[in-house]
Formats: structure tokens, sequence, C-alpha cells
């Protein structure tokens, strides 16, 4: 009976440990697991250079992230940092390359910018008494309004000298990898080796508690919150590099994916605990999820829904951790043999994900001859029906002619659509179909598909500074003459009228902006009230011009950049369009068209997209088969009214 309750007890013991290794390395756990999970689905995730792909793509996100962690150990929250990182890139471009300051000034500007940024946040937190998610909250707009104001919403090409940050060295090794490296270290020291590290967690773990022991609280949250904007400054920095340009919308949305990597790695919200190796093993998975997830085709809608839930259940199983009182990830706080234990953890980690990886890669042979060609199509977004209707022709033609078509929805944001466009690359595609958010910033990306001999069509935008096989596109500068000169004649050449602008930033807004203002210049009647962007979204061009009205009520046309802020125009005259008041919008998507049959929408210049897509696809098969084909291939926009409604396709 004795000796069965020993053999009982050891095997209890052996569980239990096992359960405590599991929870206290969850995050280690998820990282080998997606890896495992990739390597099995795809046949082109575990080759060098989707490897250093992923390391690229978590560079910012983990650089970001670093920073976030020393404010959630602290119990606190910064929610600015992807503004930050925007604003203090685009001071650098500014003052370099617009005002002739030094280039290493203009670095010391940026980084001065995040302290500045930081700094403000911790003195509203500790000394004005808002709560962590009020002033980051104010700080996040305020930083991004000022990055549109510097830029006047425009890209700022960066500094050669400073763009090398988002090159290779040895024609291999990735910078941003380095950076990033460097970045984790210095968060590593700072919060196990440093007094301010310690205050951290005193703080976190019970601020109180810290301030009765003598811990200057006050002071110590204004450096913990400018430590974080030194951090999104350097991530700006690389992020700019890779993208050659600082552009006023980058990193936005970025800091729920810091926050995401600090939490997924092991950080607590309550505070008290985090440290850098977790935040950074974060960053890893949420940077090896999109990658693979990417290289098998998911939707960039699920993509969210996939990383929502890893989210979820990173905090459901900190949760876990704390009941099963699993160790507290404190930095520094563990004994010699606690590190050591740690240590052979990450060590036996590697072995164990390096076997089994190196099993499932007998899984995947080589392509079989004869498969069908392989096209990517990176699109800017596809929360836009114009952009919809770019993908059903290009799926449409790809399926009349035998292709295998990927799609990839950027969201708006050229970081994103630079990382998809680098794991095509990666994935070793016979051709690649690029829609750019930023015709600036798409361009280091499209240089490493012509490196590697794959050919490049772009369609609706050109890529500067690159070399692209064809550019498929209606011209947009055209088209917003066109949509001026419609508007100013349906007025008789003199009336007021009101533009709602693009995006700021993106290359489509900048150029239908140009044309409005040429084909405007024709008619010297026409009195232009107000331009305001409303960001190519429905509910925004509604909002903008509800209030626009409220200033110009004797507003007699609109120009809209789109369809959907036109549609979100109309909304707002209500019965006075089509009637008291003309709106032209662009683009001719099914709503749009509708509006016109309809009479609320006088006209839309239509540009074809469904024709765009189709065109993409075969001119990428012709480039692949070595065929000739034409430098650029335009799709003539037209003037779609009332009277010609019933004959237009799209």
């Amino acid at each position: 009976m004795a000796a069965e309750t020993l053999k009982s007890g050891t095997g209890a013991g052996g569980a239990a440990a096992v359960r405590r290794l599991l929870l206290d390395n969850g995050a280690l756990t998820a990282l080998i697991v997606l890896v495992i999970a990739m390597s099995a689905l795809s046949g082109d995730f575990l080759t060098t250079d989707n490897l250093l792909n992923v390391g690229v793509q978590a560079a910012v996100t983990a650089i970001l992230a670093f920073g976030v962690t020393f404010v959630i150990v602290s119990a606190g929250i910064d929610l600015s940092v992807g503004s930050v990182a925007a604003l203090s890139a685009t001071v650098l471009a500014w003052s370099a390359t617009q005002h002739g300051v030094p280039v290493v000034l203009a670095v010391v500007l940026a980084v001065a910018t995040g302290i500045a940024a930081g700094l403000v946040n911790g003195f509203l937190i500790a000394y004005g008494k808002l709560p962590p998610f009020i002033a980051t909250l104010a700080m996040l707009s305020v930083a991004r309004g000022l990055s549109l104001v510097i830029s006047e919403g425009s890209p700022i090409a960066f500094p050669d000298s400073v763009s090398h940050l988002g090159d290779t060295l040895g024609g291999w090794l990735p910078v941003p990898v380095l950076v990033m490296i460097v970045m984790g270290l210095i968060a590593a020291f700072v919060l196990g080796r440093t007094y301010i590290g310690r205050s951290m967690y005193a703080i976190g773990g019970n601020e109180e508690a810290a301030r009765l022991s003598g811990l200057r609280v006050k002071k110590q949250k204004l450096a913990i919150y400018a430590l974080s904007g030194v951090f999104a400054a350097a991530a700006g920095v690389v992020l700019a590099s890779r993208l050659s340009s600082a552009q006023p919308q980058a990193a936005d949305g970025y800091e729920l994916d810091a926050i995401a990597a600090v939490v997924i790695g092991g950080a607590s919200l309550a505070g008290g605990t985090g440290k850098a190796s977790g935040t950074l093993i974060g960053a890893l998975i949420l940077a090896v999820l999109r990658n693979g997830l990417n290289l098998l085709s998911v939707s960039a809608f699920w993509q969210q829904v996939v990383i929502g839930v890893v989210i979820a259940l990173a905090v459901l199983l900190d949760t876990v951790r704390r009941k099963a009182g699993a160790t507290p990830m404190a930095a520094g706080t563990g004994s010699g043999g606690g590190k050591g234990r740690q240590a052979a953890t990450y060590g036996l980690a590697a072995v164990v994900t390096v076997a089994i990886v190196g099993a499932t890669s007998f899984l995947h042979g080589g392509n079989p001859s004869g498969a069908n060609p392989k096209v990517g199509l990176a699109l800017s977004t596809l929360n836009n029906p114009f952009f919809v209707q770019i993908q059903s022709g290009a799926k449409a033609e790809a399926k009349k002619l035998g292709v295998d078509l990927t799609v990839t929805d950027a969201q708006n944001d050229a970081s994103q659509q630079a990382n998809q466009l680098q794991n095509f690359t990666s994935s070793g595609l016979d051709s690649i179909i690029v829609n750019p958010v930023d015709s600036d910033a798409a361009s280091n990306s499209v240089k490493a598909a012509d490196k590697a001999k794959i050919p490049v069509i772009a369609v609706d935008r050109g890529v500067n500074k690159a070399t692209v096989d064809t550019l498929v596109a209606s011209d947009n500068v055209a088209g917003g003459e066109l949509a001026a000169r419609t508007v100013a004649e349906k007025l008789g050449g003199t009336g007021k009228i009101v533009i709602l602008q693009g995006q700021a930033g993106t290359s489509a807004a900048r150029e239908r902006a140009e044309g409005f203002a040429k084909g405007l210049k024709a008619y010297p009647g026409i009195q232009v009230l107000a331009q305001q962007p409303a960001d190519f979204d429905r509910t925004k061009g509604l909002d903008v011009m509800s209030n626009l009205l409220q200033a110009h009520p004797d507003v007699q046309g609109v120009i809209a950049a789109n369809d959907e802020m036109a549609l979100g125009a109309i909304k707002a005259l209500g019965s006075k369009a089509g009637k008291s008041v003309q709106v032209v919008g662009f683009d001719g998507t099914p709503d749009g068209l509708a509006a016109v049959k309809n009479g609320t929408l006088y006209a839309s210049v239509a540009q074809q997209p469904s024709q765009l897509g189709k065109i993409a696809v075969d001119n990428a098969l012709k480039a692949l088969q070595g065929k000739k084909v034409e430098k650029t291939v335009k799709v003539p926009v037209k003037v779609v009214t009332k009277e010609n409604v019933a004959g237009f396709t799209g």
C-alpha cells in the first residue's frame, strides 16, 4: 500500500510539474505549437527567407511593445504609441528633407518628440490625475493630428542615410531584426537591472505601498511614460525606413498589437508582472500568425478574428496561471537557479521545435510539374466596393485561365501591405499584382520581388522608385478633372461647392484632389466653400457633410473622391440631393450607379474596376510566360449619368 501511494504521488507530482511548466511558459508553448502547425500546413513557411520575413514583420510591433511593457508592468496603459511613432518619423523626415536639418540632429529631434509625448502622458496621469486610458487616448489623437499637420497629409521621403535601417546586412540579415534585438536587450536591462525597473514592479504591484515605502511614484511615472515614448520613436523610424517614407497614417492601430504582444507574452494588465522576453515571444506569435495565415490564403477578415481569439486565450491563460499559483513573470526577481531552469526550458523548447519541424518537412515536396500558375493579388483594402469589384474581376479571369489566385487585404495600412508582398515573394509565387496603399511605400517590397525575378503588375496606382512590368490603371488626375468639369457644367459654370477628399496620405486621394483643382481652374465662377477629408468612408462622408451644411447651407454642388463618400453626402443632404444640390462621385460602384439611376447622385466618374482586375490577371499571366506586355494599359474612365447608366456594366 505504501509503495502504491508513493507511486501515485510521484505520478501526480510529474503531472503537476508538466502543468506548472506549461502555465509558466504558456506563450513559449503557444509559439512552438504555432511554428509546428504552420510548418505542417504550408511548405513555404519553413524557409530562410520567410523566417527572416517573420522577424522583420515582428520588429516594429516588438519595439513598440517593449516600451508598452514598462507601462503595463506599472499597472498603466499607453494607447498613443502608434501615433507617437508616426509623429516621430514625420518630424525626422520633415526636418531633414524639407528644412535641411543634419540627419543626426533630425534623429535627435525624433527621439525628443517621443520623449515629449511620453512626458505629457506621464504628467497628465501623475499630476493631472487623469486615468491612463483617457490621457493616452487624447495623445493618440493629438499626435496623429500633428503628424498630418506637419506632413500636410502626404508622405515625406525618408533620408537615405536613415533608410538603410530598412535594408539588410550582408545581403541577408535584416537591420530591423537587429534593432529589435538591441531594443529588447535594453528593455530587459531596464526591467531587471535598474532602479526604475524595480520601481515599475513596485508601482504595479501596489502603488500605495510603493509610495509609503518612500518611492517617488509621480516622478517614476513621468520616466516610465517617457521611456515608452523613446521606444515608440525608435519603432517609427524603423517603420518609416522600411517604407522609404514617413507616412502620416503609419502605425494606425499598432498600439493594440503592442498591448496584445505584452499580454500574450505573460504580463498582467493588473500590473506587477511581465518581462521583455515574454513580450518578444508575444510579438513573434502575432507575426507568425499573420505570416502563416497569409501563406495559407486566409481572408484578412478572418485573420482579425483569429488574432482576437488568441488575445482572449492569452488573458484566460493569465487568469488560470494566477489561480494555479504559477511563477510570476517579474524580471530580476528570480534566483540564479530559476534563471538556469528558464534557460534550460528555452533550450529544450528549441530542440523539440527543431525536431518536430524537421519531421514535418517531409510532408511537403516540391511543386508538382504542370501545376497551375500562382499569382498573388495585394489589394489596398476590401472595405471599399471599388476594390471588391477589382477582386471579383480578377477572380473571374483567374478561374477562366486556370490561375491560382491568392488575395490579401492591407486595410489601407502601407506597412501591412509591405509584409504581405514580402510573404508573396518568399513563398515563390509566379507573379504578383499589387494595388498600392501608397506608391512610395510599396517600392522596397516591389524591388525585392524584382530581385527574385518575379513579374509585378501594378493596378489602379503605380509604384514609385521601382520597376513594374505593367501598370493597369485609369488616370486618377484625368478622372478628377472630369468630375470637376461635370459638376461645373451642371451648375452652368457658377455656383458654390464643397469637396470631400479621400484618406490623407494615400496616392489616390492626392491625385484625385489634383484633378479636381485642375478641372476647376477653367471655371472661375465656381467657388469652393470647403475641402475636408472623409477617408473614402460612407459614414464619415455623412458626418463631414452634415457638419459642412451647418456652416454652408447654401451649397449647390458636391464633388466626392469616391462613391462611398458621395453616398454619405447624399444621406446628409436628404431631399436636396439631386435637386438643389448636385453630387458627383468617383468609381462607378454598384451602389453609386443605383444612386445615379434614382437621381440622387448626378454622376459618377466610373473606372470600370472589374475590368482593371481582369486585365491585371491577363498581364500577370503574359509576363510570367515571357510574353511582351505594354508598360501602361489605360482603362478609360467615363462619366455615368442617368442618361447612360442603363448601358454601363462596370
